[in-house]
């Protein structure tokens, strides 16, 4: 089942981006993650404008995979830099419909 990783990151010190920004779409990409959005274009619709740098969203085939992405010992390095530099929130999300009425996604 694919899972989708939410990053919510606000920089707060730059010097991490560059090496972070070219290198960790590499590492998603050999577990099998597929970004779908890396962006600071976010508009809000409703509620409060979130306190943030940039959003992605990577889709993976599974929970396992985007937790092998996670603990990766190539991305560590890159996440401890990422987590000086930065305050963030990252979630994983399947593709589940909680109120089960959506009829082309499995229900949750």
């Amino acid at each position: 089942m694919p899972v989708y990783l939410i990053a919510q990151v606000k920089v707060t010190e730059d010097s991490w981006v560059p090496d972070y920004a070219a290198r960790t779409h590499e590492i998603a990409a050999k577990h099998g993650g597929r970004y779908l959005s890396r962006s600071a274009n976010i508009t809000t619709l409703e509620g409060n404008p979130p306190d943030t740098t940039l959003i992605a969203l990577i889709e993976f085939p599974s929970l396992e995979a985007a937790k092998a992405f996670g603990g990766d010992p190539e991305y560590a390095p890159l996440a401890r830099a990422r987590q000086a530099g930065s305050e963030g929130h990252f979630w994983v999300i399947d593709d589940t419909d909680v109120a089960g009425g959506i009829p082309y996604l499995p229900k949750g």
